[in-house]
């Protein structure tokens, strides 16, 4: 397992390419991977400072495919389907589970923070919380922003509210519950604990 985070970088790579050709919409596309590409360049150049448990790249490799292909076809238009018929929804709910993955990060978070005696596990976990629940809110007024701005249909894709009023507040809640859950899976764990011995 000692080359794990390498194959997931390097499968990852492949996934993002293959998906970078031909998208639906180029302009969606291009604003869609920016915090791609960010996430994944600074997991690669701080790898030899911090090496984070195979479960929290399993946990952060989650989102960065996941948004890859919400990226590749327009959230709003992945082919979903199966899921919207099953449970009978009015949209596509793709996006919402992309924000829920997303709050999976609390667990790196609260994770880099013990192992490095930052915070003691309970502090760790609030900011882990909270830092989900304050990128989520900014990645919203930066949507929002984004739509305003562009004005056109590329705005409108990239906001992604497939007409619900209540879209920004629900994807900041399903970001939330994401970091809940990932907190639950890491006091459960205890990360922190297992690098020591």
């Amino acid at each position: 397992m000692k080359y794990y985070p390498h194959l997931l970088a390097i499968g990852f790579l492949i996934f993002f390419i293959l998906l970078g050709i031909n998208p639906v919409d180029r302009a969606v596309w291009i604003i869609e991977v920016i915090p791609i590409v960010i996430v994944y360049l600074f997991l690669l150049s701080t790898y030899q400072k911090f090496k984070f448990t195979n479960i929290s790249y399993t946990l952060m490799l989650m989102w960065l495919v996941w948004h890859t292909i919400g990226g590749h076809y327009t959230f709003a238009n992945v082919p979903f389907d199966f899921i919207t018929d099953l449970f009978d929804f009015q949209r596509n709910h793709f996006d919402r589970i992309g924000h829920l993955i997303i709050g999976f990060y609390a667990y790196p978070m609260a994770e880099f923070l013990t192992r490095k005696r930052y915070a003691n596990v309970i502090v760790a976990s609030f900011f882990g919380v909270f830092f989900i629940m304050g990128i989520a809110a900014g990645y919203e007024i930066v949507e929002w922003g984004y739509a305003v701005i562009e004005g056109g249909n590329t705005g409108i894709e990239f906001l992604g509210s497939q007409g619900d009023i209540w879209d920004a507040q629900k994807d900041m809640l399903a970001d939330t519950v994401g970091a809940l859950i990932s907190l639950y899976l890491f006091w459960y764990i205890r990360p922190d604990k297992k690098v020591e011995r």
